[in-house]
Protein backbone atom coordinates (compact mmCIF):
# COMPACT_ATOMS: atom_id res chain seq x y z
CA UNK A 1 0.00 0.00 0.00
CA UNK A 2 1.52 3.32 -0.91
CA UNK A 3 1.55 6.57 1.59
CA UNK A 4 0.06 9.39 1.68
CA UNK A 5 2.66 11.17 -0.02
CA UNK A 6 2.72 8.99 -3.08
CA UNK A 7 -0.98 8.26 -3.54
CA UNK A 8 -2.34 11.41 -5.66
CA UNK A 9 -5.40 13.42 -4.23
CA UNK A 10 -8.24 14.61 -5.99
CA UNK A 11 -8.40 17.69 -7.97
CA UNK A 12 -11.61 18.83 -6.02
CA UNK A 13 -10.37 17.63 -2.62
CA UNK A 14 -7.08 19.93 -3.79
CA UNK A 15 -9.30 23.21 -5.06
CA UNK A 16 -11.38 22.88 -1.30
CA UNK A 17 -8.05 23.32 0.81
CA UNK A 18 -6.48 25.56 -1.73
CA UNK A 19 -9.83 27.48 -1.22
CA UNK A 20 -9.75 27.03 2.36
CA UNK A 21 -6.38 27.68 3.12
CA UNK A 22 -4.27 28.91 0.36
CA UNK A 23 -1.11 27.24 -1.28
CA UNK A 24 0.23 26.20 2.23
CA UNK A 25 -0.76 25.48 5.67
CA UNK A 26 0.43 26.94 8.88
CA UNK A 27 0.78 24.74 12.09
CA UNK A 28 -2.29 25.54 13.84
CA UNK A 29 -4.29 25.05 10.24
CA UNK A 30 -2.34 21.24 10.11
CA UNK A 31 -3.07 20.45 13.68
CA UNK A 32 -6.90 21.73 13.11
CA UNK A 33 -6.98 19.18 9.80
CA UNK A 34 -5.69 16.86 11.55
CA UNK A 35 -7.66 16.77 14.26
CA UNK A 36 -4.37 18.10 17.46
CA UNK A 37 -5.94 19.58 19.73
CA UNK A 38 -2.59 21.89 20.11
CA UNK A 39 0.59 22.96 17.44
CA UNK A 40 2.31 21.49 20.94
CA UNK A 41 0.64 17.92 19.46
CA UNK A 42 1.67 18.24 16.51
CA UNK A 43 5.33 19.15 16.66
CA UNK A 44 5.43 16.34 18.62
CA UNK A 45 4.46 14.03 16.09
CA UNK A 46 6.80 15.46 13.65
CA UNK A 47 9.66 15.77 15.79
CA UNK A 48 8.99 11.89 16.59
CA UNK A 49 8.04 10.82 12.92
CA UNK A 50 5.09 10.17 13.56
CA UNK A 51 2.80 12.80 11.85
CA UNK A 52 0.25 11.97 9.32
CA UNK A 53 0.95 14.87 7.13
CA UNK A 54 4.31 15.58 4.86
CA UNK A 55 5.45 18.93 6.43
CA UNK A 56 8.08 21.46 6.13
CA UNK A 57 10.23 24.07 8.19
CA UNK A 58 10.86 27.62 6.36
CA UNK A 59 11.34 30.61 8.68
CA UNK A 60 11.21 28.60 11.87
CA UNK A 61 7.63 27.70 11.01
CA UNK A 62 5.92 24.43 10.34
CA UNK A 63 4.20 24.16 6.95
CA UNK A 64 2.46 21.97 4.71
CA UNK A 65 1.59 22.35 1.09
CA UNK A 66 -2.11 22.13 0.24
CA UNK A 67 -1.61 18.95 -2.06
CA UNK A 68 0.07 17.12 0.87
CA UNK A 69 -3.58 18.48 3.17
CA UNK A 70 -5.30 16.93 0.06
CA UNK A 71 -3.45 13.86 0.01
CA UNK A 72 -4.03 13.20 3.61
CA UNK A 73 -7.79 13.88 3.60
CA UNK A 74 -8.00 11.26 0.73
CA UNK A 75 -6.28 8.83 2.00
CA UNK A 76 -8.33 9.35 4.98
CA UNK A 77 -11.36 8.53 2.99
CA UNK A 78 -9.73 5.43 1.10
CA UNK A 79 -9.14 4.38 5.16
CA UNK A 80 -12.38 4.61 6.34
CA UNK A 81 -14.21 2.73 2.92
CA UNK A 82 -11.66 -0.20 2.84
CA UNK A 83 -12.55 -0.75 6.76
CA UNK A 84 -16.67 -0.33 5.51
Amino acid sequence: MSTTAERPSSLITQAFIFERYGPRLNALQIAELIGLKTVAALNNQCSAGRCAMATYIEGGKRWADYRDAAAYIDACRSKARASA
